[in-house]
């Protein structure tokens, strides 16, 4: 889904600056601390990240394989020589 929302661009030191509301940079997956590229085009600026972006949960979850990874298992009974 794509999100969309309006702000005022502001001062900042001798700069200018644009909050990013929470959910256009979770819908982006920016995050704090992230290095972005900036650049000019016809209608405005475009934010990029730089690099390689984070993989989402549900990224990271379809990139499993259980067969490489092997998983853990769980004991069906009793495993130790303590009895709770």
């Amino acid at each position: 889904m794509r999100k969309s929302a309006t702000s005022t661009i502001q001062k900042w030191g001798n700069s200018l600056a644009v909050r990013i509301p929470t959910a256009v940079a979770r819908s982006a997956n920016f995050s704090e601390g992230q290095e972005v590229e900036l650049s000019v085009d016809e209608i405005g600026i475009t934010i990029r990240p730089v690099g390689r972006r984070a993989l989402t949960l549900s990224e990271k979850l379809a990139l499993f394989d259980p067969d490489k990874h092997g998983g853990e298992v769980m004991a069906a009974s009793r495993v130790g020589a303590k009895v709770m």
